[in-house]
């Protein structure tokens, strides 16, 4: 006996396409599904096409600061001690972690072209003040390795964030920031 055959049953939109379909038809659901279509269009450009932020805005999720909230101000050359800064990261690590590549680091500046370095059983000293401790090992169990240079390089910027486990010029694999990299510098709002 032949097994029954009968053709598949072509069903008409997913319930999820027909609500859709009727909130983009009642006049008050447009401005909210046109708020959420700007919202994924944003996150899709910043995961996909380029992490660099494009509005001043920014808001900070990580532990490396303590500010949640920020004002970016682009093309801004000149940057002094105790200043925070946004940059495109383009460290060592990025052969271990490549999606680490271009993303945006919110960081302080803590040392300026010439400002000389110490490292004392990983404790890291930078024109003379303490600016944190270099672990052993990142989150997954990789060795790192504290800064080796006696002097920030001519040319570059030591940053470092505020959190124990900041990814910062502290490690060869984070590396001094070049002024190409740096994108503008922050003021902290919250």
């Amino acid at each position: 006996m032949a097994p029954d055959r009968t053709p598949r049953q072509v069903r008409g939109p997913s319930l999820l396409w027909r609500s859709m379909a009727a909130m983009a038809h009642d006049r008050q659901a447009r401005i909210p599904l046109a708020v959420l279509f700007v919202i994924w269009v944003l996150a899709f450009q910043r995961l996909f096409v380029d992490p660099v932020p494009r509005v001043p805005l920014l808001v900070n999720w990580t532990a490396s600061l303590p500010y949640h909230v920020a004002w970016l101000e682009r093309d801004v050359t000149a940057f002094d001690r105790g200043d925070f800064v946004l940059y495109t990261f383009s460290g060592k690590a990025v052969a271990d972690y490549p999606g680490l590549a271009g993303q945006p680091f919110f960081k302080i500046v803590a040392g300026l072209p010439g400002d000389p370095i110490r490292v004392e059983d990983r404790n890291v000293f930078v024109a003379g003040g303490y600016v944190g401790f270099a672990k052993l090992r990142t989150f997954d169990g990789r060795p790192l390795t504290p800064v080796k240079s006696p002097v920030v390089p001519a040319g570059h910027y030591y940053v470092r964030g505020t959190g124990a486990d900041s990814f910062d010029s502290r490690y060869q694999e984070a590396g001094f920031v070049a002024p190409a990299q740096i994108v503008g510098k922050v003021t902290p709002w919250l």
